[in-house]
């Protein structure tokens, strides 16, 4: 009896050190050509599999999903408005945001006020008087114009969503600064040129983590001209999160490669006395040499 159940244990033991195995090679081969497939168009299918990915030293800061496609519906753009999706018991903004946006909302950033809102993880720390954490926002404010608290769109609220809880998550300011913003603005020059656009962003959480890994961000014009679907790992250079707290410590092994077309922003020194992130936003509406600094996005 204690031989057969020696040999049950050993059997057992064998197959979930297989099946662990399994599930890192999964994790590794998962990106290829720095582009996630994923057969389904369900979004949660989709998130479930970036959840798994773990970002190494080295790789890019994001990864392209269903060949940059995203999985979204022209149709699906009725009127003017944002579904802004309440908080997990946890306060987090994991469910994301969906946008359904047009010219009107492109924003006047001299509009923008402090920010105080303070997400899940928020533990701000500065290396090399830099700060490494930004109040990300899913729908920017850029191109937020309009757009009430509740989602609906208000012709006279000309500045775009600020201090709202249900649309700020604590990102590094590399992913907010280097990486997001390139997509932003691929939305922001839609918008521009009159196009219709629908936005989804999504802070992708493992677990009870309560930093997000990473952001999925996609994007559809109704005349199908604009099309991204993207993840952006939640990381800084020379800094290593814990992602279940959102403390850090600095790591001078950890490279994050600067992706083709990142802008180049400049810091505000006000930053430490007014606990917010300002940087150069010459592409806003109604741009004025005075306002030359605003806060992000």
């Amino acid at each position: 009896m204690k031989r057969k159940s020696l040999v049950i244990s050993s059997l057992f033991l064998a197959l979930v050190l297989t099946g662990c195995g399994s599930k890192k090679a999964d994790n590794q081969n998962a990106v290829k050509d720095n582009n996630i497939n994923v057969e389904s168009k369900n979004d949660n299918t989709v998130d479930q599999k970036l959840d798994q990915l773990e970002y190494k030293s080295g790789d890019q800061a994001y990864i392209e999903i269903n060949n940059n496609k995203a999985n979204l519906k022209t149709t699906d753009w009725k009127y003017n408005h944002v579904v802004y999706a309440d908080l997990d018991n946890m306060n987090r903004t994991s469910a994301g945001n969906i946008a359904y946006l047009e010219h009107r909302n492109l924003a006047n950033g001299s509009l923008r006020s402090t920010q105080r809102v303070e997400p899940t993880a928020w533990h701000q720390k500065f290396v090399n008087g830099s700060a490494i954490i930004n109040r990300g926002h899913e729908i920017a404010y850029s191109v937020s114009g309009g757009i009430s608290l509740d989602g609906t769109y208000k012709p006279g609220l000309k500045s775009g969503d600020q201090n709202n809880i249900k649309n700020l998550f604590t990102q590094s300011a590399f992913s907010n600064q280097k990486v997001q913003t390139i997509y932003e603005t691929k939305v922001r020059d839609a918008l521009k040129e009159g196009k219709k656009v629908i936005y989804k962003v999504i802070p992708i959480f493992k677990g009870d983590n309560l930093m997000a890994s990473g952001v999925h961000m996609q994007a559809l014009s109704t005349d199908e001209t604009l099309n991204f679907n993207v993840y952006l790992y939640n990381v800084q250079p020379g800094v290593q999160f814990d992602y279940a707290t959102g403390r850090s410590k600095v790591d001078k092994s950890m490279n994050v490669p600067t992706p083709e077309g990142a802008p180049n922003f400049h810091s505000n020194n006000s930053y430490k006395n007014n606990h917010h992130y300002v940087r150069n936003y010459r592409h806003y509406n109604n741009y004025h040499p005075y306002h030359s600094y605003h806060h992000y996005r």
